[in-house]
């Protein structure tokens, strides 16, 4: 038995590693991605000369759907539209938005930090979707102070259209019927990509019904053709030897990858899918972790990684991961739910990061209609979204519609 005094002596100078070589290799594959993650994406006060003082964040409604304003001392203002904030309304107003005010929004990078560090106990996807929606309404008040777009502050334009896949398959709908809507999908859009939804989600191997898995993929391969990129999204579904069987279906069928056969928690299971199957297998989409995302990519989890931009806690973070992917060789493909003004943060993110995916996912169930209260819209054509090119996210929201949002949380 090895006692306080032994691990005492043992922790001094290398006889830790001496003692536990598995061990201390395990923590040498990973302090690269640790360090490497840590170190500054960019530098904002040298492109923003004057400090940009955060003055107030406030918090707007309209109907069922939410803004986050950021107003600063030097007149900027940024106004972007959210999506999961109003079930987090009280960790928004009384955890995350006040450790911004009075701040430089320039050192937007180590505030993210700050606010991690001052409410650690309380992080977790509610948390972070609050932080994700300050610091993007935070880079659109960065980008209008100096007339650029929010991929030229972090890092630097490198695309201006974004491939997408279609996505927002359900499980409701019969196979048949499944293939059908993606089959008028293709056609409006021009889209070359298109994940499916496969499986009963978290049903410990259940199917929406009986052979629907089965009838649905190859029937999807059968109608759209081979020159469809095709992926699947199991949420979930299955354990490792019902996942392997499943993937090599979707490897024979030549589908591009298998997202999530096993439930997001079980990281060893999806580990084990992942060395079983020459596809690749993606996730991430429900961690807000650093730390898990450095693990997972250092033990090879997945192939591909999907945090959520929203989710993941903004831009600068899902950067971060997608610096640990890169490192390692990896292409990251953001999860993203989200149509219309509040789809933007995905295309700003892809303008910029190196490491994206041929395709970023981008929901479609019916066609497309344009909205009269901002612009630009964001229709699929040819495939791709372009994209928006104005200052900050690049939206430009009517003033008529703004007058008329309700204030439902002012923090200054």
């Amino acid at each position: 038995m090895i006692t306080r005094r032994d691990w005492l002596k043992l922790t001094a100078g290398g006889a830790l590693g001496a003692a536990f070589p598995g061990i201390m290799r395990a923590a040498e594959a990973v302090a690269p991605y640790y360090r490497d993650y840590e170190k500054p994406l960019f530098d904002l006060p040298g492109t923003i000369k004057e400090p940009v003082i955060v003055e107030a964040i406030e918090l707007l409604r309209r109907g069922g759907a939410h803004f986050v304003r950021t107003r600063t001392k030097n007149g900027a203002v940024g106004l972007i539209q959210t999506k999961q904030i109003a079930h987090f309304i009280p960790i928004f107003e009384h955890l995350v938005a006040p450790r911004f005010i009075g701040r430089d929004a320039r050192e937007i990078e180590s505030l993210i930090d700050v606010v991690h560090a001052s409410d650690y106990k309380d992080v977790g996807l509610p948390f972070w979707v609050c932080v994700a929606y300050c610091e993007q309404s935070i880079l659109d008040a960065l980008g209008k102070t100096v007339g650029q777009p929010v991929g030229a502050l972090l890092g630097g334009v490198l695309r201006s259209s974004v491939p997408v896949y279609l996505s927002g398959s359900g499980r409701e709908l019969s196979a048949e019927e499944e293939v059908d809507v993606y089959l008028r999908g293709v056609a409006a859009t021009g889209a070359q990509a298109v994940k499916f939804k496969i499986g009963g989600r978290m049903s410990r191997n259940l199917d929406a019904y009986p052979g629907r898995t089965e009838t649905l993929v190859m029937l999807a391969r059968e109608k759209l053709g081979s020159e469809i990129v095709l992926s699947a999204d199991a949420n979930g579904s299955y354990d490792p030897r019902k996942a392997i069987e499943v993937g090599q279906l979707l490897q024979d069928l030549n589908f591009s990858f298998f997202e999530e056969p096993c439930p997001f928690e079980a990281l060893g299971e999806t580990q084990a899918v992942t060395k079983a199957l020459t596809m690749p297998v993606a996730g991430g989409e429900q961690d807000s972790s650093l730390w898990r995302f450095q693990w997972m990519i250092a033990n090879e989890v997945v192939n591909i990684v999907q945090p959520d931009i929203n989710y993941h806690g903004g831009l600068i973070r899902t950067l971060r991961v997608a610096r640990m992917a890169e490192k390692a060789g990896l292409t990251i493909v953001p999860h993203n739910t989200q149509t219309g003004a509040a789809s933007v943060n995905i295309l700003q993110f892809a303008s910029c990061t190196r490491n994206i995916g041929p395709h970023m996912e981008y929901p479609w169930r019916a066609p497309q209609r344009e909205a009269s209260w901002y612009t630009p819209n964001f229709l699929i054509k040819d495939g791709a979204i372009p994209v928006p090119t104005g200052p900050g996210m690049g939206l430009q929201i009517d003033p008529a519609y703004v007058a008329q949002l309700e204030l439902v949380a002012n923090i200054t």
